[in-house]
């Protein structure tokens, strides 16, 4: 099978379904002739033209408006956000009303539309633009949140969300969009609320989400050597979140750990945690569920100080040690 990139695979994802649907385009900030932030929508301005790759004004709450008054009124938006921080912006627009329509509405309203932005760190963006608040949007009924840390995965998820009633924020790791991996040519979907087990172990299990499955991975690698076997799960999707899989690997290993990048204190990693402690899985662990997370500070600009904010593979590896050696 071909290799592409995870950014390439995104705009695959979106040319191809724009190809057989008109009611999808697409809008934001400089992703005409420009490409976007990140060059994920380079060249779709010159096969679809103007009107479905529309360059709007320098306010997200403008093109989160406007996407969720295209999508009450038939059209299937996908809006991007040149970083994810600037969600913020757009919150009344998205939080209050296109979360809301479907369930106000007697489920007769419907909100296809489809909310891209890369976030996390790795480059250098400081404060405001390296911000992992994902945990933010899956606390909002009515709306649904994914993290695709696989080119692969991130093709069939984003066909899963442009073909979703309801809206959807996908989230695009910035260091995962020159990420290779095997994606077909043709389309296909991966469902919403189905996780991933990315590599069979007995001794541990990670639940890890974006790039941190791909250190956790790295980790398992190293530790393997020193004779110890890591589960590694991606749940893919926080929103719907497969609870089954993972609350299966932790009966399996009785032992856990929940990685992600954003700040530890109130991050997902928590509603993770007490999903395994209030399931039957609680009854198997042999050790205190540990969760790794960034540090309670706005992320540095120096690079060795971002670094240092954010959970390592070392800390993955020595959290997985003190896990097992648990007594």
């Amino acid at each position: 099978m071909r290799e592409i990139t995870y950014l390439e695979a995104v705009r695959e994802a979106m040319s191809q379904e724009m190809r057989i649907n008109e009611d999808v385009f697409i809008m934001g900030e400089d992703i005409g002739v420009y490409g976007g932030a990140f060059g994920v929508t380079r060249g779709m301005i010159e096969e679809f033209g103007p009107e479905r790759v529309r360059i709007t004004p320098i306010s997200e709450a403008a093109i989160a408006g406007a996407s969720v008054g295209a999508a009450m009124t038939g059209m299937r938006p996908i809006m991007e956000l040149q970083f994810s921080d600037f969600i913020t912006i757009a919150m009344d627009q998205l939080v209050n009303q296109a979360a809301k329509n479907r369930y106000m509405f007697g489920g007769k309203g419907k909100v296809p539309m489809v909310v891209r932005t890369p976030s996390g760190s790795g480059t250098g963006a400081a404060a405001q633009h390296t911000q992992s608040l994902e945990a933010w949007v899956a606390h909002v009924p009515g709306l649904k949140v994914v993290q695709p840390s696989t080119a692969y995965d991130a093709k069939g998820l984003l066909k899963a969300a442009m073909d979703d009633d309801n809206p959807v924020v996908f989230y695009e790791h910035k260091l995962l969009y020159k990420a290779s991996g095997e994606v077909p040519e043709e389309q296909y979907s991966i469902p919403l609320g189905v996780a991933d087990v990315k590599r069979e172990g007995t001794d541990v299990t990670i639940v890890a989400t974006a790039i941190m499955v791909h250190k956790a991975l790295e980790a398992a690698a190293e530790l393997e050597k020193e004779g110890i076997s890591v589960e590694v799960i991606d749940p893919r999707t926080l929103v719907p979140l497969d609870t089954e899989t993972i609350i299966k690997s932790v009966k399996k290993t009785g032992k856990c750990i929940v990685v992600h990048e954003a700040v530890k204190f109130g991050g997902f990693g928590g509603e993770i945690a007490s999903i395994i402690a209030e399931s039957e899985a609680f009854d198997y662990l042999d050790a205190p569920i540990r969760r790794l997370g960034a540090l309670w500070i706005p992320m540095p600009y120096h690079p060795e100080m971002e670094k240092a904010a954010i959970p390592q593979v070392p800390d993955i590896i020595q959290a997985v040690k003190d896990t097992v050696a648990f007594r």
